[in-house]
């Protein structure tokens, strides 16, 4: 969009919601006029949003301040935004080949955060309750749980004898 930093002004809180259990940092935010329906028919509001320096699967994300602001009504199953205007309803709806592919692309980004923050969960729990390899292990400090009793072996190429133990 080729806005200027100086355009954006400051802001410290974080949202949550855009990656599951992940909260983002923004950049900062900005206001932006925003234009629904075309030539014939169409509506102008200004909304403020929150700029953040990540790829989503969405350009932008309209929650109810939206809403609010154009009185629109919006239909999750047939995925359709609906607003009154004096020479008509404006209806706007997806583009199912593009949000497919963008939310193929993303459910496996979010994937791969979710594994990289497991795999480290993983590790620290790992590094937790290893055994510490500094100490010196004694073979004779070993001792079996139940009694053991020896096998004799009918091969007579084995000179070894093993234990099993008894259950």
């Amino acid at each position: 969009m080729k806005i200027s930093r100086e355009q954006i002004r400051l802001t410290g809180a974080p949202f949550h919601g855009v990656i599951l259990g992940k909260q983002a940092i923004p950049l900062g935010q900005i206001d932006l006029p925003v234009t629904f329906g075309d030539r014939s028919n169409f509506r102008i509001e200004t909304l403020t949003f929150e700029v953040v320096d990540f790829s989503g699967s969405y350009h932008t994300i309209l929650r109810r301040p939206c809403y609010a602001k154009f009185m629109a009504v919006l239909n999750y199953v047939y995925l359709k935004l609906k607003m009154p205007r004096p020479k008509g309803v404006i209806t706007i709806g997806p583009s199912f080949p593009h949000a497919r592919l963008w939310n193929k692309d993303r459910c496996q980004l979010a994937s791969k955060i979710i594994m990289k923050a497991d795999l480290t969960e993983i590790k620290r729990n790992v590094a937790l309750t290893a055994p510490d390899s500094n100490k010196s292990t004694d073979a004779a400090a070993f001792q079996s749980a139940k009694e053991t009793k020896e096998v004799d072996i009918n091969d007579s190429s084995s000179t070894k004898t093993p234990c099993v133990a008894t259950v």
